[in-house]
């Protein structure tokens, strides 16, 4: 379902250093209808291309750029890569469950997190309150993927749980584990998705000359919003 954008109101953000490409700028367009932010609403946004940050609703609008692209994997046609196939075998004793609330460690996990990956980043360095407020809203409660290697606590993929899709919104994981944990938490999201019916996954934007996100476009069947249409 796609949304006119006459039908909302929108405000745009400053335009800003763009967090991904150099030498670009960025600008968001933000959602400002308070009663259209609720979980149903939000799966239309969604599919017109929205994300959410904390309780903001927004979407790229950038004046120069266009290469913010959403990208979701179809549920009911997935296909596993050969890598993703060793993956899920070699993760075979690793457990995981969905949860309401965060376990009452994932603060020491989320700074190991942190601190070896995003040095250079906003949210840096880490710190429960800008993670909260980053993650929780006042109008959807998401879930935790948690995931455990001989019941330590290993992985938390932050989630919102949709009537017919789920969000992955944020990962973070053990930097020294073996195994590629960003990619094991979206291949279990994936599972859980066919476990709860569900026919979307979304993965957020990818842009194709950011190398961090070209992991999204190996899960298949994925499709991209181009011109204001799903392609894949």
């Amino acid at each position: 379902m796609m949304m006119e954008p006459t039908q909302i109101k929108i405000g745009l953000t400053p335009s800003s250093q763009c967090s991904y490409l150099d030498n670009q700028e960025e600008r968001v367009a933000v959602i400002l209808d308070e009663a259209l932010h609720t979980p149903a609403h939000y799966e239309v946004f969604l599919a017109n291309g929205f994300r959410r940050s904390g309780a903001m609703i927004y979407r790229p609008h950038c004046q120069f750029c266009q290469a913010c692209q959403s990208i979701r994997v179809s549920i009911p046609d997935i296909t596993w890569s050969k890598s993703q196939k060793r993956l899920l075998n070699k993760a075979k004793h690793i457990s995981w469950e969905l949860k309401p609330q965060l376990d009452n460690d994932w603060f020491n996990l989320y700074e190991r997190y942190i601190e070896a990956r995003h040095q250079t980043g906003s949210m840096y360095p880490a710190n429960k309150e800008v993670f909260e407020s980053f993650i929780l809203s006042d109008w959807i409660k998401p879930q935790y993927l948690h995931l455990y290697d001989e019941n330590k606590l290993i992985a938390i993929a932050v989630t919102d749980c949709l009537s017919n899709s789920l969000s992955a919104f944020y990962t973070f994981y053990e930097p020294a584990h073996p195994l590629s944990l960003g990619t094991l938490c979206v291949l279990l999201q994936l599972k859980q998705c066919k476990t709860m019916q569900k026919q979307w996954l979304y993965l957020g934007y990818q842009i194709d000359d950011c190398p961090a996100m070209n992991y999204k476009v190996r899960f298949q069947r994925h499709q991209k919003l181009v011109n204001q249409r799903w392609q894949g």
